[in-house]
């Protein structure tokens, strides 16, 4: 049995900058692409704010990428992501060290699997299904 690192302070835990790195394949086990690059944390009052850079390859493509999100902080332990446009995207609770979500994206599903391995490693896998989608993202975080 898988043993996670529970995570009573989920800003003490996040803020700062962490190395990630990206792999997304088909569900078949297909290369798809992938992202290396940082993520940082930062807290802001009852929010923590997600920006992740790096570079991006995906298909043909290989270039700069970045993201937003917003972590508003709901209890120690816990947060609903928000994207940066304002729309909620998932919701997570780290208390146990490991946390399962779902999100809808038009007829897509994304299910999401969060996983805190130790005090500078964590992991995030989201599976992804639908017409429009078939393929895993997982990835790494590696504190820096």
């Amino acid at each position: 049995m898988d043993t996670y690192l529970p995570v009573p302070d989920l800003a003490a835990y996040f803020t700062g900058t962490w190395r990630l790195t990206r792999d997304i394949v088909t569900t078949g086990g297909g290369d798809a692409g992938a992202v290396t690059g940082t993520a940082t944390f930062t807290p802001a009052e009852d929010v923590l704010v997600y920006v992740e850079e790096g570079e991006l390859r995906l298909g043909g493509y290989v270039g700069p990428m970045s993201r937003t999100l917003h972590y508003r902080l709901t209890g120690l332990d816990r947060a609903e992501v928000h994207f940066d446009h304002g729309g909620f995207f998932h919701d997570l609770d780290l208390g146990a060290g490991r946390w399962s979500t779902d999100h809808p994206c038009r007829a897509d599903r994304y299910h999401g699997e969060f996983r805190v391995l130790d005090d500078a490693r964590w992991q995030q896998e989201w599976t992804v299904t639908g017409p429009a989608k078939d393929h895993v993202i997982l990835t790494r975080f590696v504190r820096l």
